[in-house]
């Protein structure tokens, strides 16, 4: 059995929550976000609906290996907003998150564990507002065949349940699909086997169907 790890939990959409304590008031905004483009674009658009907070502290955290996340201040004392933030992420399970905490002071200190508190919970109001889902991540892969070989192929993907995502047919014949990351290396052997006429103890990863060409395009 496969060990790789191809599912995840995020959340689908947009989700806010909202923590006040003695007169600061801290709004958050939770969003789903695969890359670093998404997670700016976020952060810029949080700081223009309010141009005149104090704060913009944030956490995310992208991708299934626990490695590629971030923690940010924003000028609160060292370690009291974006690691509450994060942990919150964590704690719920979540990855491809990123959550933004607007702060507007009111006047009294909070102190750094008033501080702690107050990111973890509008944290936490944010993320169990969410719509959490989960996903599974797939390999995008295109076929690439001569016309002579269409019915071999469109049978093989039918016989094999397959996913099919995309089909161009131009001059030669194109088709894309989908396969589950940890389905990836027993999928196109069973699909080089039906297309080629093969047993399968005949396929391995070298084997090379004639007619046919098989391309990774993307993970999703």
């Amino acid at each position: 059995m496969s060990t790789t790890k191809d599912t995840y939990q995020t959340i689908s959409g947009l989700s806010t929550g909202e923590f006040r304590d003695r007169g600061s008031k801290f709004l958050a905004y939770a969003y789903p976000a695969c890359n670093e483009d998404e997670w700016k674009a976020a952060l810029e658009e949080v700081r223009k609906l309010h141009p005149k907070a104090r704060h913009y502290c944030y956490a995310f955290r992208l991708g299934l290996d626990q490695n590629n996340f971030r923690a940010n201040d924003d000028g609160e004392p060292s370690g009291t907003a974006g690691r509450p933030i994060l942990g919150q992420i964590d704690s719920f399970g979540l990855t491809y998150v990123m959550v933004i905490v607007v702060r507007y002071f009111g006047g009294t200190l909070l102190g750094t564990s008033g501080l702690i508190n107050a990111y973890k919970e509008s944290t936490a109001a944010a993320l169990q507002a969410a719509d959490i889902t989960a996903r599974t991540v797939e390999e995008v892969y295109r076929l690439s065949f001569g016309y002579g070989l269409m019915g071999n192929v469109m049978s093989s993907i039918e016989h094999l349940q397959l996913n099919m995502i995309d089909q161009n047919f131009d001059t030669s014949a194109t088709v894309d699909l989908a396969i589950r990351r940890s389905e990836v290396a027993s999928t196109l052997l069973r699909l080089k086997a039906a297309v080629g006429n093969l047993y399968l103890e005949e396929v391995d990863e070298e084997t090379v169907v004639e007619g046919l060409g098989i391309e990774w395009v993307e993970t999703r």
